[in-house]
């Protein structure tokens, strides 16, 4: 996938943090720690979105739907 080059202004002491992983090498360069840090940050924020929309459902409603989807397939729920 393409790199875009940006400039960012971060706070003094997160860019020593950074710079700390990336002189134990955990990170090839700053460019990687932040790149990763970000992609974390979405990803955890897209999981965050989908556990709200799912908050909204109404299970009831939900277990009268997965009903009716089965027994319009002959199939019934296994005992547990």
């Amino acid at each position: 996938m393409p790199k875009t080059k940006v400039a960012l202004t971060l706070d003094a002491d997160l860019l020593d943090r950074v710079d700390h992983l990336v002189a134990r090498q955990r990170f090839r360069n700053r460019s990687q720690a932040i790149e990763a840090a970000l992609a974390e940050k979405l990803a955890r924020l897209a999981r965050t979105r989908l556990a709200e929309e799912c908050a909204k459902l109404d299970p009831a409603e939900e277990q009268q739907l997965a009903d009716e989807g089965l027994a319009a397939s002959g199939e019934s729920w296994p005992e547990y």
